[in-house]
């Protein structure tokens, strides 16, 4: 076996610098010893391209590095610092070499030594054993600057506190802030922001207030704490711009408030996320229920759940319909605009409308109408009996309007005169009255005068004129004025007349 592969394997077993030293002493070829470790720096052993051996601070170095091979590692990482280290070809035409760094104020020299395919390449540093160690210590130092100039000028307070929570650090910020807040007789170490710092453990920020002095104001800070250790280092944003608009909001809320509290419609606006954000009075009112469960800002599910409970709404038929129905109306207020009549078990009657806010709001509006719905139904049952009392009338009656529309007539009129206005679309006015009379009666030159009768404005006397309707015969038309200008128009039948008809 060569003697160089035994040297291979010893080194590959762990003995390659005590492998390396022998060859190089036992050989005659070398005019020149490779250099000897030194004390401090680092030292690389290639075969060729490969690292056989090296210190382990200097694996470190090729570490960093990932390259074709552990040549072009080394040189990837030392070119900077060493230029002229050779690349692979030029490597296998040399003997020896040294390089002096770079840089005038770093003392370090590499020497590379090369005997056959056995590469050493060591480098000598009386104060550093890292090659890189200048170049990183420098960067971290700048980077230390940089950090600490941000530090310092941050425009928010920045302080650090041991574990005791009296001030080692602190930046800018915070002293111009202890400057006008801080009373003169305490010392700086002592905080300047007061809060307990368990306050801290379970939420990311605490919202602090700092008087200030000179002005008799108060700040608000927001207060972030990250652990160092056994310090902890603060850092306060300013949120009084945060503070004035939820002043403002809730001014505004107030506001409202007061502006809905006299309101006699019940109120009730749900925020973006469905829960009770403003109620007034009313609505207390209406529905019964709790102030403090309105307080407690419920959800509309759980609003109208309660509802349900207190019967301030139709008793469904079934629950898990209801509960479909009410999420369905809760859509419909949102994404347009909801109404519905709800006609309670205690004979009260709600008009409830749903509209959509911006923001995604919503406002339901609860209103009592069962006043206007009792109006109604009264007037209605009215218009009813008198429409049944005029029915048991033997002559026909018609009703016009100030302005000439017939307004009512009994069943005598419609049989009489075979017509029915209750099924037109359009009003049936003295007009259209005339002609179907004039169709259905001798000529007479009265017709034109009851028009003129039913459209005076003014006083009017009752009068009456003779007709002779072609199928019935002879009537009587009697026309009065009664009240808010309206004119009945009455059609008796002539029993004299129709009697000497008769007998003639």
């Amino acid at each position: 076996m060569p003697f160089v592969e035994i040297i291979v394997i010893f080194l590959s077993a762990g003995t390659a610098v005590v492998a390396g030293l022998a060859f190089l002493n036992a050989s005659s070829v070398p005019t020149q010893k490779m250099a000897q470790p030194s004390p401090q720096g680092l030292h690389f052993l290639f075969c060729d391209l490969d690292l056989e051996h090296a210190t382990e601070q200097a694996r470190k170095v090729l570490s960093r590095e990932k390259a074709e091979t552990d040549w072009h590692a080394l040189r990837a990482a030392l070119t900077s610092r060493f230029p002229g280290l050779p690349d692979a070809d030029a490597l296998r035409e040399m003997k020896s070499l040294t390089l002096q760094a770079a840089a005038f104020d770093d003392p370090a020299i590499l020497h590379l030594d090369r005997e056959q395919e056995m590469t050493r390449v060591v480098i000598e540093d009386d104060f550093l054993t890292d090659a890189s160690a200048v170049h990183e210590i420098k960067s971290l130092e700048a980077e230390l600057d940089t950090l600490r100039l941000a530090a310092i000028d941050a425009p928010y307070p920045i302080w650090l506190a041991d574990a005791d929570g009296y001030v080692k650090w602190y930046n800018t910020a915070y002293a111009a802030l202890a400057d006008i807040a801080r009373p003169k007789h305490i010392a700086v170490d002592q905080p300047l922001f007061c809060f307990e710092p368990n306050d801290l453990r379970d939420k990311r920020t605490v919202r602090v207030p700092i008087k200030v002095e000179q002005n008799a104001t108060t700040e608000w800070y927001n207060v972030t704490a990250t652990h160092a250790g056994s310090d902890v280092i603060y850092h306060a944003i300013d949120i009084n711009a945060v503070i004035q608009a939820e002043i403002a909001q809730r001014n505004f809320v107030q506001t409202l408030a007061k502006t809905f509290a006299h309101l006699s419609i019940g109120l009730a606006i749900f925020d973006r996320n469905g829960q009770l954000a403003l109620f007034n009075p009313a609505m207390v009112d209406l529905t019964s229920l709790p102030i403090e469960f309105l307080s407690g800002r419920p959800s509309l599910l759980s609003f109208f759940d309660r509802l349900r409970d207190n019967r301030v709404m139709p008793e469904p038929k079934n629950y898990g319909s209801w509960r479909q129905e009410i999420s369905d109306m809760i859509a419909a207020a949102t994404q347009a605009s909801y109404q519905e009549t709800w006609n309670l078990d205690t004979g009260h009657t709600y008009r409830v409308s749903g509209r959509p806010h911006p923001d995604g709001a919503v406002a339901f509006l609860i209103e009592d109408i069962t006043a206007e719905i009792s109006l109604t139904r009264n007037f209605r049952a009215e218009l009813e009996l008198g429409q049944s009392l005029m029915d048991t009338f033997e002559d026909a009656l018609a009703v016009f309007s100030s302005a000439g529309v017939l307004t009512f007539c009994n069943s005598a009129y419609r049989m009489m005169w075979k017509m029915d206005p209750d099924c037109s679309f359009a009003d049936v006015t003295i007009v259209d009255s005339l002609k179907e009379w004039q169709n259905q009666t001798a000529p007479d030159p009265a017709w034109a005068d009851m028009r003129d009768f039913v459209m005076k404005v003014g006083e009017r006397a009752p009068w009456e004129a003779d007709i002779k309707h072609l199928s019935q015969g002879p009537y009587v038309v009697r026309l009065a004025p009664i009240a808010s200008g309206a004119t009945v128009i009455r059609f008796v039948e002539n029993i004299p007349a129709a009697r000497a008809r008769i007998h003639s």
